[in-house]
C-alpha cells in the first residue's frame, strides 16, 4: 500500500456497526423492506477486494451492497457530495477525532453495538466528548524502523561490532552507536548507507511530519496528562532531532538531496539491499516484495521501535493504531442501518467473512472474533502481531490523529526539508511546529 495514499486517504479502513437495538426491519426511506448497504470506501487499493466481497454477500443474502471508492486525496470532498444525496452512504470513513468534529451529526452512536463490544481494546474506538463510540477500526497497523536481519547479522559478526544482536538495541544511545559504526563500515557490509533516503519531496514527507512527530507528541501528552491540546509546546523537539539527524547523517544519500527524494526511492533502496534500515509501516511489505530485483528475504525482514532518547524507552514498542474509522450514517433509514450492520457482522465474525478480511483485504483486525493465527500472511503484519502481544512493551498510540490540519503537517514537512538541505536552522522548524499548531487549532 502506498503510504502517500495512506496519509491522504488511507490506511486502515475502519468499519463500524452491528446490531443496534434501535434498528427495525422496515425501511422508511427507500421502500426496500430488507434495506441495503452503501459503503464509501477510503482505500483505493482495496477497491477490487471490496467489490468481490459485495458481490458474494448479495449472492448469499440477496442484500444489495454498493461500494464506491473516492479517488486518492479526494475522500472528504467526495463524502461532502455524497452525504447530502437521498441515497447517501450508509457507512463511511471518519479521520479520527478531527474528522469526528466535522461529521458528528452524521455518525450514529454505536456504543452498544456488537462490533464495538467485539473490540479487543476499547481504547481503539473513536469516541466523542460524551464518551460514546461513534466509529471503530477494522484494522490496526503499525510502524517503526524496518530492518534487514541478514545485513544486521553480517554486522554483528564483524570484529569490534558495537553489539552482538538486535536484542542489545533497546534505546537511542545503543542504536546511534551501532548505526554510526555500521555507516563507517558500509563498504564492508555492501550497503550505500544504513538508512534508506529520507523522503522530503513535497507530498512524500508524511513519514516525518506525521509519523515521526507522533513519538514526541505522545510523550508530551503523557507528561501533561492530556489526549489533545490547543497549544503544543513540542517539549521533546530535541528527541525528534536525535533520530531525524541519525537518519540524515547515516543514509544512502547526502542529506542535501533529500528534498528531492520520494518514498518509492527510499523503499526501492531498502528492497535492493542498498540500506539496512528504513522507517515505515507494515503496509510497506508490498513495495518491498514487489520491487524488481528485491534481495530482502521474507524471513529476514523485522521491526525495531523508533528510539529517540526518551526516558524509559527500553519498554517502548511500535507505534500502533488506526487513522480512519468507519461510522454508520445516523440519517440513514433504520432498515439500511440494520442491513449495514448485518453485513459488517458477517464480514468480521463469520468464517467466510474473516477469510476475506485476512486474505483479500489484508487487515490485522482488532476484534476478539479473530484468533492469533488469523492475521495477514506477510512478515511485517506478523511482526505487528508479535509486538502487540508482547505484554512487556507498551505500544505508542497514534496521537497524530489529533494533529490540527494537513496544512500544519505540510508546513512542518517543508521546514524539515529546508533544515535537511542546510537552508534553515533547527529552531526554525520548532517555531513553525509550535506556531503552526496553535494557529491551525483555532
Amino acid at each position: 500500500m502506498s503510504m502517500k495514499k495512506f496519509m491522504a486517504v488511507t490506511a486502515i479502513a475502519a468499519l463500524s456497526v452491528a446490531g443496534l437495538s434501535a434498528c427495525s426491519s422496515s425501511d422508511s426511506g427507500s421502500g426496500n423492506e430488507k434495506g441495503s448497504v452503501y459503503f464509501l470506501n477510503w482505500k483505493p487499493e482495496a477497491e477490487t477486494a471490496y467489490q468481490a466481497i459485495a458481490k458474494e454477500y448479495k449472492e448469499k443474502t440477496g442484500i444489495e451492497v454498493k461500494v464506491a471508492t473516492a479517488a486518492s486525496g479526494n475522500y472528504e470532498q467526495t463524502l461532502k457530495t455524497e452525504i447530502t444525496k437521498s441515497d447517501a452512504p450508509t457507512m463511511f470513513q471518519v479521520n479520527g477525532p478531527v474528522g469526528l468534529e466535522s461529521w458528528h451529526k452524521y455518525t450514529l452512536d454505536i456504543t452498544d453495538s456488537e462490533i464495538a463490544k467485539n473490540l479487543k481494546d476499547d481504547g481503539l474506538a473513536l469516541k466523542g466528548e460524551d464518551g460514546k463510540i461513534y466509529g471503530v477500526p477494522v484494522a490496526i497497523e503499525g510502524y517503526g524502523i524496518i530492518y534487514n536481519e541478514e545485513i544486521m547479522d553480517k554486522y554483528f559478526a564483524m570484529p569490534g561490532a558495537k553489539a552482538k544482536s538486535m536484542d542489545e538495541i533497546k534505546d537511542f544511545a545503543k542504536l546511534k552507536e551501532v548505526v554510526e559504526d555500521m555507516q563507517a563500515h558500509k563498504a564492508d557490509l555492501g550497503i550505500d548507507g544504513v538508512f534508506a533516503a529520507t523522503s522530503l519531496a513535497s507530498g512524500e514527507d508524511w513519514r516525518w511530519q506525521t509519523h515521526l512527530a507522533n513519538i514526541p507528541m505522545y510523550y508530551e501528552y503523557m507528561a501533561d496528562g492530556v489526549t489533545d491540546t490547543k497549544e503544543a509546546k513540542f517539549t521533546f523537539a530535541n528527541e525528534f532531532k536525535n533520530i531525524f539527524d541519525l537518519y540524515l547523517d547515516n543514509s544512502t544519500v547526502d542529506k542535501a538531496v533529500t528534498p528531492s527524494k520520494t518514498v518509492s526511492d527510499s523503499m526501492a533502496e531498502f528492497a535492493l539491499g542498498k540500506a539496512a534500515m528504513v522507517q515505515n509501516g507494515n503496509w510497506a511489505w508490498g513495495q518491498i516484495n514487489e520491487q524488481a530485483g528485491n534481495t530482502v528475504k521474507e524471513d529476514k525482514i523485522k521491526f525495531l521501535p523508533i528510539y529517540t532518547g526518551h526516558q524509559g524507552e527500553e519498554k517502548q514498542g511500535l507505534a500502533v493504531g488506526t487513522e480512519a474509522f468507519l461510522a454508520v450514517n445516523a440519517k440513514a433509514s433504520e432498515a439500511d442501518q440494520k442491513a449495514t450492520m448485518d453485513f459488517i457482522n458477517w464480514l468480521f465474525t463469520s468464517d467466510e467473512g474473516k477469510k476475506h478480511v485476512v486474505d483479500d483485504l489484508g487487515f490485522n483486525a482488532p476484534f476478539k472474533s479473530f484468533s492469533e493465527a488469523e492475521v495477514p500472511n506477510d512478515p511485517l503484519a506478523k511482526e505487528i502481531a508479535k509486538y502487540t502481544s508482547n505484554t512487556e512493551l507498551k505500544a505508542v498510540p497514534w496521537v497524530f490523529t489529533t494533529f490540527p490540519s494537513q496544512k500544519f503537517k505540510e508546513d512542518f514537512g517543508q521546514s524539515l526539508a529546508q533544515y535537511a538541505s542546510g537552508n534553515s536552522a533547527w529552531e526554525d522548524s520548532v517555531k513553525i511546529f509550535v506556531e503552526g499548531w496553535k494557529a491551525e487549532k483555532k
